[in-house]
């Protein structure tokens, strides 16, 4: 079977408070998205679709790519104005695979086992989505901001990446969605849910997992790293 990761790096980052785009914020003298490219070029995956935002293609394949020498990426695709657009974009520069990893660059922290439980998750049931189980307790709440809910922490997982499909079910999900317009569509677990009414698999991600967003989100990163916490 062939695996292809598509690798997103076409986020403003607003959040992040910076002139300098997130997926291009230094972290221990690489750039952010550097370490999701260099673990998904060590893993079992064949080859990789990295996606960015529209202006940046070039400087990606020439500082990034290049510079690196990441031999997986097969192409460097420019994304759309929302995320949703962007794996579409990736989707479609695919050609021909049976498994399809879908994952933030903004994640720097993706390991080698979690690439692989996903992938087999898929194989076997069609989808495999990385989370980990809330720490929090979680409350749903009305239109006013008042609590309705209180689901078991049991049963509440937090969304990661990647998120793992069989090619041709995600990519037909993508295009129902977008042919119906659909709105709301929060991550690429959804898009399945939402377009064939599809459950998923969800499989053990890490809490070192993070997804790099805020300047908080940042310091904690550094830590990782400075402390060994993660492996790089």
């Amino acid at each position: 079977m062939k695996y292809t990761a598509i690798v997103l790096a076409a986020g403003k980052g607003k959040r992040m408070n910076s002139s300098v785009q997130k997926q291009f914020i230094e972290l221990n003298g690489y750039p952010l998205i550097y370490y999701a490219l260099h673990t998904f070029e060590q893993s079992m995956v064949d080859e990789i679709i990295l996606v960015t935002g529209k202006d940046e293609a070039e400087y990606c394949r020439q500082e990034i790519v290049e510079r690196y020498q990441f031999q997986k990426v097969r192409e460097v695709v420019p994304g759309g104005a929302e995320r949703y657009l962007s794996v579409y974009e990736g989707l479609c520069a695919i050609n021909n695979t049976d498994v399809v990893l879908i994952h933030d660059g903004a994640r720097p922290f993706v390991t080698e086992d979690i690439i692989e439980r996903t992938i087999y998750a898929a194989v076997e049931y069609g989808s495999g989505i990385a989370a980990v189980p809330a720490k929090d307790t979680v409350k749903i709440v009305d239109e006013d901001h008042l609590a309705v809910q209180t689901p078991s922490r049991d049963y509440v997982w937090m969304m990661q990446t990647p998120q793992t499909f069989r090619y041709q079910d995600i990519l037909k999900a993508y295009e129902k969605v977008l042919e119906h317009q659909i709105q709301n569509i929060t991550d690429d677990a959804m898009v399945l849910e939402v377009a064939f009414q599809k459950p998923v698999k969800i499989v053990e991600g890490s809490y070192f997992n993070l997804k790099v967003t805020t300047p908080e989100d940042l310091l904690i990163a550094s830590a990782f790293v400075k402390d060994g916490s993660v492996l790089l």
